[in-house]
């Protein structure tokens, strides 16, 4: 890594060659032996041993082979040889190689001088090439192109030497002569290439004396081209103008790559509305002409940079990046649907709904494995565009009401969010809803959109017909009453004793969830129906209704919402019904109901009883049910409906907020220049010109121009690296990306003597590695250098980067002095920005991924709370909850507790246990702790098994 290195070849250190075998194989007459011979020497070379003896032996054997195989390693071979002494002199042996690479360039065979000829684009040392420049010359009109192409790189590789312009002064007349009559579209291409590094102002006018023949042109030209008018727009604004032309008109290349570089080159170089809408346009027509979809992806980023500066340009673009819809890709649709709700308009929101409509539409056929995920983010669109112009909610909502039986419950708890949200904010759409609502319910197979939807109808349904529809609906999905009989009870219990313990090991009723602060509770789960006992089997495949399969699964806190849904409406019931018997019929109809539900909880039927918190509600609606005078009734009827428009504003108040924080401010200084457009000439200058000086007014007006670069938190980046009294001052300024740092170190002689083999060397520390190592400088007196190093980031941890400055003097060239620099500290911080999630996005997010220490349990104890009272004795934990009020009849225990002494401070630790068939006990402990590495042991019966890194 000292020198620099053009190959990289695979080595295997397992079975190393030896230099003897390699010697005896070049001395041999077998072309096979010498070509793998050749290989085996240069993967030694490569991986730093030197054996100089082989050498002469390569010279006297390898040399006068007529084999290209091993012409082609030998120049190989020779490329990586060290052909200079310590002193930068070039070895004497090296003059050996002259005569063969002569011979080589006047070879008979195309491909010995194209590959001689690339040879020599990699060599340095002037006492070599300089005796071959007549023969690259006479390549340049050699027959085959192979053979001119590596010559016009040799000359360009001649020319750039230190001493080059001396070597061959005339390369740029030489190769501008070859440019006028070549035919090869990648030797012009080599040849534009040089001009373009060596003599710019030579490329320039041929460019301007053929632009109206560039679109002929071949692609490796064409992104040469571009590159040259990056530059000399950079260099010379005054010819911004004929370069903008040359763009636009290869606009029309066949080339994807030109229209992509083109698009990029306009955006970077011109303001101009005119210049910005081909630039989108191209875009949009890549985006749907590539099959790739990382190609797509880097289209959609393009067009995400282009909203954020030209929003006004990229609104009349939204149908063209929404056809982007049709690729299958998730990443792509995602995306696609984010550029576009930031592009909605009064005046496009009708086709953007449009568009996701028939989209949705299209989700309802099983082609695609992710079409549930895929209608979810359509949902979320259409439920942002309706938030912000309710008025298309009157054509989307009940389209999307088809879909609250959808099979992807995350889906359908999209959709039925979306219709609460609709019905309090569009009163008109209140009565439609409803109805829709009572008719498509019975089709809702998931728990949680059950919920929400029956809290809908306890809050919507006002006038007489809707709150008794709203009643039968729940009547008819609940089915007859009781849900059990006794007879069913008993062989219930029969079932149970007969396998005892086979549901409760398999299936709990409770498992720990994550609340939105990270602590955990208890939720109800389904229990599956090959755990329950056959009469209550026979009752889920023989009753029809959602509501009474949901219950008999053991799902209580539902039984808990329809309590409190039908209390809801027997309590508006009494406003709107003028017959006491008919209200009176109805209350019995609904204790009957509340009543069952807790009959089926408390019975030994199924295999989990109910849970206090549904117990307790449900007897709350028994009690109301046979009081409802005072001011009860009026809170059951008014405050949950306060409290979620409460929320709804709330959440609209956070959401304008973010948008106002998004915001571009652009403020300009009270003495920048003021261009007046209407005193400029307008003499020789194009429309397109006229547009681009004109934006570039607006934003010089409005500081956009110099808000990167006077931006003050740059300085806090600088690290002093060295003293001010060192011989040799070094600062850092370091860029931190999400996959690499940047390390950019100026470095300066404050000396009066010459450096030399000045190095900065670095060393890492934690996931950090070096990519290169800097190569050495020489520094004259008082001067400085800028000096680039790249690290790469396996993880996102703290990392330390130190090392240190070696360098020699002019006078003491023998003695090498060392300054130790600063150590850079890259902190964990440096890789995290704030974001806002949501509770959905969190709880999603905790589930796909593992954020916990998890440590598995295995103990003979069997009572759950003397398990728990011997962990908290053992580890000196405290619990949150007192163990006595914890609950563990049921199978199944779940406690927080602080740990203050082992895990650290103030680590949560999370225990779960259940019971299994044995009696024994086991589950999990999960930590959550800034120490790691924990590892724990609670003596003699309970042994805790380290699992998923705890």
């Amino acid at each position: 890594m000292v020198q620099s290195c053009t190959l990289l070849v695979h080595f295997d250190k397992g079975t190393p060659a030896l230099a003897n075998e390699i010697k005896e194989a070049l001395e041999g007459y077998d072309d096979a032996a010498k070509i793998d011979a050749m290989k085996k020497a240069i993967m030694l070379l490569l991986n730093g041993d030197t054996i100089p003896q082989l050498f002469i032996t390569i010279i006297r054997y390898v040399l006068p082979s007529e084999d290209h195989t091993v012409q082609k390693l030998l120049l190989l071979y020779l490329e990586i040889i060290e052909k200079t002494d310590s002193k930068g002199k070039v070895l004497p042996e090296m003059i050996l190689i002259c005569q063969n690479l002569r011979n080589n360039l006047q070879h008979p065979n195309e491909y010995i001088r194209g590959v001689t000829l690339r040879f020599l684009c990699r060599l340095n040392e002037t006492e070599i090439i300089e005796p071959l420049i007549p023969s690259i010359l006479s390549n340049l009109e050699h027959r085959h192109p192979f053979v001119r192409r590596n010559a016009v790189l040799a000359v360009m590789a001649l020319y750039k030497l230190p001493q080059g312009e001396l070597l061959l002064d005339s390369a740029p007349e030489i190769i501008d002569k070859l440019l006028s009559t070549e035919q090869d579209d990648s030797t012009k291409r080599n040849a534009f290439l040089m001009l373009f590094t060596c003599a710019q102002d030579r490329a320039i006018n041929y460019l301007l004396t053929h632009v109206d023949r560039i679109n002929d042109w071949g692609e490796q030209l064409q992104m040469v081209v571009l590159e040259l008018i990056r530059k000399v727009c950079r260099t010379n604004k005054g010819e911004k103008g004929k370069c903008i032309k040359i763009i636009i008109s290869l606009l029309n290349a066949p080339s994807s790559a030109v229209i992509y570089e083109c698009a990029s080159t306009l955006v970077s170089l011109s303001s101009a509305p005119t210049a910005i809408r081909a630039a989108a346009t191209t875009y949009c027509q890549l985006l749907l002409s590539q099959s790739d979809n990382n190609v797509k992806l880097i289209v959609l980023d393009r067009l995400n940079e282009l909203k954020t500066s030209n929003r006004d340009i990229m609104v009349e673009m939204i149908m063209d990046v929404l056809r982007a819809l049709s690729s299958p890709n998730l990443d792509i649709r995602r995306k696609t649907i984010d550029i576009a709700l930031e592009l909605i308009t009064p005046r496009n929101i009708d086709e953007v709904v449009m568009m996701l409509k028939k989209e949705v539409v299209k989700t309802q056929n099983g082609e695609h494995e992710k079409n549930g995920e895929y209608r979810q983010m359509l949902v979320q669109a259409i439920h942002s565009c309706a938030i912000k112009f309710p008025e298309v909610a009157s054509t989307v909502v009940h389209l999307l009401m088809d879909f609250l039986g959808d099979t992807n419950v995350a889906s359908a708890m999209d959709v039925v969010v979306f219709v609460r949200e609709i019905i309090e904010t569009n009163p008109k759409l209140r009565v439609s809803i409803v109805t829709r609502l009572l008719d498509t319910f019975n089709q809702i197979r998931a728990a949680r959109v059950c919920s929400c939807a029956l809290w809908i109808i306890g809050e919507y349904c006002l006038s007489l017909a809707e709150v008794e529809s709203g009643i039968a609906s729940i009547k008819q999905c609940l089915g007859d009453l009781p849900f059990f009989t006794p007879s069913e009870e008993g062989e219930g219990q029969d079932t149970s004793k007969s396998t005892p313990l086979v549901s409760s090991t398999s299936v709990s009723s409770r498992r720990p969830a994550v609340l939105a602060d990270g602590t955990y509770a208890t939720q109800s789960a389904a229990v599956e129906n090959a755990l329950l006992p056959p009469t209550l089997i026979q009752g889920l495949q023989s009753s029809t209704g959602n509501l009474r399969s949901l219950i008999l699964s053991g799902d209580f806190f539902l039984g808990a919402v329809i309590a409190c849904t039908l209390t809801k409406l027997i309590l508006r019931l009494e406003e709107v019904q003028t017959s006491k018997v008919e209200v009176n019929k109805a209350t019995t109809q609904a204790l009957l109901i509340m009543v069952a539900i807790l009959q089926l909880g408390q019975s030994s039927v199924l295999p989990h009883p109910i849970d206090n918190d549904s117990h307790d509600r449900i007897v709350l609606c028994i009690r109301l049910l046979f009081n409802t005078g005072g001011e009860v009734g009026k809170i059951w009827l008014q405050s949950c409906r306060q409290s979620f428009v409460k929320m709804l504003s709330d959440k609209q108040r956070r959401e304008t907020e973010e948008i106002k924080a998004k915001a571009q401010i652009s403020n300009a200084q009270p003495d920048d220049l003021i261009d007046f457009y209407h005193l400029k000439s307008r003499k020789g200058m194009s429309q397109l010109e006229l547009e681009d000086e004109v934006q570039d007014d607006l934003k010089r007006a409005t500081g956009e121009f110099t808000k990167d670069a006077h931006d003050a938190n740059k300085l806090n980046r600088i690290l002093q690296l060295t003293g001010f009294s060192d011989p040799v001052y070094a600062e850092a300024y370091v860029t931190v990306n999400h996959y690499d740092i940047v390390l950019d170190i100026t470095v300066i002689n404050r000396t009066k003597e010459t450096l030399q083999n000045l190095c900065l060397e670095l060393a890492t520390m934690g996931d950090l590695k070096l990519v290169e190592r800097p190569q050495n400088y020489t520094l004259a007196p008082e001067s400085s250098k800028q000096i680039k190093a790249n690290i790469k980031v396996s993880s996102t941890e703290t990392g330390v980067i130190f090392g240190n400055i070696v360098y020699e003097t002019s006078s003491n060239v023998l003695e090498r002095t060392v300054i130790v620099l600063n150590d850079i500290h890259i902190d964990i911080m440096d890789y995290i920005s704030p974001a806002s999630c949501s509770d959905v996005a969190f709880r999603t997010m905790w589930a796909e991924f593992e954020w916990e220490n998890k440590v598995a349990v295995n103990t003979v104890i069997q009572d759950q709370r003397e398990f728990l009272n011997h962990i908290l004795k053992c580890t000196n934990m405290k619990c949150l909850t007192p163990v006595s009020a914890l609950e563990g009849e049921c199978g199944f225990l779940a406690a927080n507790l602080y740990a203050k002494s082992i895990f650290g401070e103030d680590a949560l630790v999370n225990i779960s246990i259940e019971k299994q068939a044995d009696d024994k006990l086991s589950g999990y402990i999960r930590i959550r702790s800034k120490t790691q590495g924990i590892a724990l042991s609670l003596g003699d019966k309970i042994t805790l098994k380290q699992k998923g890194g705890a």
